[in-house]
Order: structure tokens, then C-alpha cells, then sequence
């Protein structure tokens, strides 16, 4: 994707998008300048198994840079030398050669800055008490990049066919084997089918290999309605990762997302008659399908903490946090042992004939525990 460097008509500093006006800022004397767009509209490409096969692509300007590390390729200005990979902390080589790319149809711009965005983590990190206390100190603010991520997108207008059992529940009363009347619940099954329809719009799929999926769906979801045509100067001042992904493996996801969704539409759909279903099959016509590449805006952050790396990304548009972060053994410890004492002060309690009485700490110290077993946490800003 193409990049070039913008100089400031004032100063002859290098300008950098601005997310206040959404335009280019000098840095150094504050010049601002408004950025053109080739297109009005972003661009919807009808979709097809043949081009999905032999999508061409387009000479970029720009370097690839990729990461020692974790091998993530990110493309930088064409007078960045050097930097550190937002995804595992590890140090930059230029590529030696230049890549084809396709030229992304629309980007979503950042809304939040990076002050902003240093903020956001103070108080998520601050949050994980779980977290040992040397970690709150260790997080440096500049160590977070702007990002744009790549994505594709997909439309459908789809009509699914269903066959499935209904099954209606009724009472009957028996009588079992120490001659008691007992009533038991007795499901009949019927034969059912129906049709759905639904308009898919913005089927968003990522198209980089390198960010973990769990992080990435942590930090969604976007409002894609905001995208703008691209426009190459909205990446000034940030890197922006290269698909990794091609776009027939990420039509396949999209349908299988698709197909989940229409699957669970024809399931509610029975419900609505039956109180179970049983051997759903769908059958799915899809129409007038469109495709588009797009880039959508993260802040990303990696730190070592005694040897191992833990990343965290913040939504660039909502300020929308997802994260690992390690947790202390001596925190985890104390834990249990406050849940023991509740436990037991519970019983004890019961021995005694005293009442049951619930423990608000208790209960969070044990929710906070049980997720030790996940490799991340959430945490929704409001900006």
C-alpha cells in the first residue's frame, strides 16, 4: 500500500495525521492541511470464487518491515529505519525487497489518541489486582504504536431453507415400579421446515495471522459505517500491518460465521412453535455478494515480565481494551486461603444453627481467581 512522507509547506517538518481534525498536522508549527480522498464512497468489489483465485495487486512505496520476533510484517514510512514490533516487543529489519499489496478500499481512521489510549491502560492495569504490583511500574507509555489492522469484509443477501423436529412437550402420569403415581414429561416430535432470510452487512474478518484472535475479538466490535474511501495520508504518523490472510480463506470464515448465524435464526424460528429442536439442516442461498479491504485502527502494546511477553490492544475508534497480563502466585495464595476462611466460617455458621450470609469479597475473590485459567481480560471504556 502506498505511503509517502508529507512535508509542512510552513516549517518543512514531516506531517502526521491528526485525529482531532482528521486531517494533517504539522507537529513542530501546528500547520494543518485537509486530506483528499481519490473516491467518495467506499468501494464494494462483487465477489466470486474466480477472483477471489487471482485477485490482482498493486506496487507499494512503502518498506516492509518484519519483526524478528514474532514475524508479523508491518509497513512503514519509506524514511523509518528502525522500530519495535507493536505485537511482542522485538526490534524491526527492513525487508530486503518490496511486496506487491492490494490497496486497501477503505480505512477507519483513529478517534482516540495515544495520550488517550496511555490512559486507557493505566486504568485497565490498575483494575487486575490479580497482577503482581511491580507490574503497574513496568508499563512504558511509549512503547504503544498506532496500528491499522487489515480486515476483509463481506456482504450476502442470503435465503436458508430449513428441516428440522420439533418436539412438544406434554404430562403424562404413570405409575412406577413401588406402584406411585409419578408424572413424567413426554417430548413428541414433529416434522417441520421453514425459510429465513437475512441481509449480511459488514461480515468482518480479519485478515492478519499475526495478532491473536481472542485479543482482536476483545477489542470489537467497530462501527464500520464510519469508514472512509482510503486514502494513503491517513496512515501518516502510523504503521499498518499487511494482510496475511487471502481472501478465499476469509470468505470461507465469513460463510461459516454466516451459516452459524442463519442456523441459529431457523433454530429460534421453531422455538417459536415447539419447545425443543433436534436434527437441524440447513440449505443456504447466497446473493449478490461484495467483498472490500479495509483497515481498522489499534493501539498495541508487548512487555517482557521475567521472560515472557504479554500483549494488550486497544480499539482504536471506542477505546475498547483486551489483554494478558501474569498474575501473582502470592495474590492467587492469598485467595484461597480467604475463600478457605469463608468456607469454613460457613460451615461453622451452619453447626452453630446460625444463618447463611453471603460475601460479596468472597465471591469476587473467587470469580477473580477462576479466571486465572484465561489468558486475557476485558475491560470497556467509555471515551
Amino acid at each position: 500500500m502506498s505511503e509517502e512522507i508529507y512535508y509542512c509547506d510552513g516549517c518543512g517538518g514531516v506531517m502526521e495525521f491528526d485525529i482531532a481534525t482528521q486531517g494533517l498536522k504539522c507537529p513542530n508549527c501546528g500547520n494543518e492541511r485537509k486530506i483528499k480522498a481519490k473516491s467518495k464512497d467506499v468501494v464494494e468489489h462483487t465477489f466470486s470464487k474466480r477472483k477471489a483465485q487471482s485477485i490482482p495487486v498493486q506496487e507499494k512505496t512503502s518498506h516492509t518491515m518484519d519483526c524478528k520476533g514474532c514475524g508479523a510484517q508491518v509497513e512503514v514510512s519509506a524514511d523509518c529505519t528502525a522500530t519495535e514490533c507493536p505485537y511482542c516487543g522485538s526490534s524491526y529489519v527492513l525487508a530486503e525487497k518490496q511486496e506487491a499489496a492490494i490497496i486497501p478500499d477503505g480505512v477507519l481512521t483513529f478517534q482516540v489518541d495515544k495520550h488517550k489510549a496511555g490512559e486507557i491502560f493505566t486504568k485497565w492495569i490498575n483494575k487486575r489486582w490479580l497482577a503482581p504490583g511491580s507490574l503497574k511500574n513496568l508499563y512504558e507509555k511509549d512503547k504503544v504504536q498506532g496500528v491499522y489492522v487489515p480486515y476483509w469484509t463481506f456482504d450476502a443477501d442470503t435465503i436458508c431453507d430449513y428441516h428440522a423436529e420439533g418436539g412438544k412437550h406434554r404430562k403424562v402420569k404413570t405409575t412406577n415400579s413401588n406402584g406411585e403415581e409419578v408424572t413424567k414429561t413426554v417430548t413428541d416430535w414433529y416434522s417441520v421446515h421453514g425459510r429465513v432470510k437475512n441481509f449480511f452487512d459488514d461480515v468482518l474478518v480479519k485478515a492478519s495471522k499475526n495478532m491473536k484472535a481472542s485479543l482482536l475479538k476483545g477489542v470489537e466490535p467497530y462501527d464500520t459505517k464510519k469508514i472512509k474511501p482510503y486514502a494513503p495520508t491517513y496512515l501518516s504518523g502510523y504503521g499498518a500491518e499487511c494482510y496475511s490472510v487471502s481472501l478465499e480463506d476469509a470468505h470461507k470464515d465469513a460463510v461459516r460465521q454466516m451459516e452459524t448465524e442463519l442456523r441459529s435464526m431457523s433454530r429460534s424460528q421453531v422455538l417459536k412453535k415447539y419447545d425443543e429442536v433436534r436434527n437441524l439442516s440447513v440449505d443456504i442461498e447466497y446473493r449478490d455478494e461484495t467483498y472490500k479491504h479495509i483497515l481498522l485502527p489499534v493501539y498495541a502494546t508487548a512487555y517482557n515480565f521475567k521472560g515472557k511477553t504479554y500483549s494488550v490492544l486497544i480499539n482504536g475508534q471506542n477505546g475498547k481494551i483486551a489483554g494478558q497480563y501474569p498474575k501473582s502466585p502470592l495474590k492467587i495464595a492469598l485467595i484461597i486461603l480467604i475463600i478457605a476462611g469463608i468456607i469454613g466460617g460457613i460451615f461453622a455458621a451452619k453447626n452453630c444453627g446460625g444463618e447463611d450470609k453471603k460475601d460479596d469479597l468472597g465471591y469476587n475473590v473467587a470469580n477473580e481467581a477462576y479466571m486465572d485459567s484465561y489468558d486475557y481480560d476485558l475491560y470497556d471504556y467509555d471515551i
